[in-house]
């Protein structure tokens, strides 16, 4: 859906490690089947509504003798922020994930006044 903004545009970036799981044998890395990790993202500073946000794999681990098998999106995007799905299924295995964000759209003006 393509959103048509006015007035003032902001961008915030950022990136996170959702799990690590090599380390404890957390459940991406010892397990099997379908799994998922949720992580809850906040930006530096809210936006006047919810923003796109776009999510890319910076760094994955993963073992070698299996299929490497990943689904990244965003989810419960709010002008606060959005949380960070990262699943797999089968017999992958990943280690660890580092995921890049980033988020665009309409900003709060401090001259506007909300009245209601």
């Amino acid at each position: 859906m393509m959103q048509h903004i006015q007035g003032n545009f902001g961008i915030d970036q950022g990136e996170v490690m959702p799990f690590s799981h090599f380390e404890n044998d957390g459940p991406m890395w010892s397990g099997t089947g379908e799994r998922e990790v949720c992580h809850r993202v906040t930006f530096a500073v809210p936006f006047a509504r919810p923003p796109v946000v776009h999510v890319s794999v910076t760094m994955w681990d993963l073992a070698a003798e299996v299929a490497a098998r990943l689904d990244i999106r965003s989810q419960k995007i709010d002008q606060e922020g959005f949380t960070l799905r990262a699943g797999t299924w089968s017999d992958s295995r990943i280690a660890r994930l580092r995921v890049s964000w980033l988020a665009f759209g309409a900003c709060r003006d401090d001259d506007m006044w909300e009245i209601g």
